[in-house]
């Protein structure tokens, strides 16, 4: 079976409950699923993973959460070719810069030789309706990338 690993911090809850749902979407694919907190992650648990998911939410100006900031900087150094994956997060509309940290890690991810599975989700506060449609598309979007 198929295994994807979320790692993911979340301050207000907003990011977790993003992770939540796309996992529960997942394993409607058929994906096992396991969620770790950035605390208690680093980037060699991706290696197990066919599917590496990051979930962040953006802080202040735009910048990465502190707790984020080994798993962006480990990122730099690794080799997950061969994987697929996907990026989700929370961000607030007020600010300029809605949901940085969640591009710079679809960059960082880039990086490493893993493959792109379906389009980023930033999600503005917690998730609608809206972004639970998003999220279940990124599912099905991740699950075919990976037959393919």
């Amino acid at each position: 079976m198929a295994k994807a690993l979320i790692i993911y911090t979340s301050l207000t809850g907003n990011t977790e409950e993003i992770c939540d749902i796309l996992s529960d979407a997942l394993e409607e694919q058929g994906i096992e699923v396991e969620m770790k907190n950035s605390t208690q992650a680093d980037v060699e648990d991706f290696n197990d993973a066919d599917i590496c998911i990051v979930g962040t939410y953006t802080y202040g100006d735009g910048e990465i959460p502190d707790e984020m900031l080994d798993l962006y900087e480990d990122l730099e150094e690794a080799d997950l070719s061969g994987k697929i994956y996907g990026v989700v997060g929370s961000g607030d509309t007020f600010y300029d810069h809605f949901c940085k940290a969640v591009e710079d890690f679809d960059e960082r991810l880039a990086q490493t030789g893993a493959q792109r599975g379906g389009n980023v989700v930033k999600v503005n506060l917690n998730p609608d309706d809206i972004a639970r449609q998003e999220l279940e598309n990124l599912a099905q979007e991740l699950a075919t990338a990976l037959k393919a």
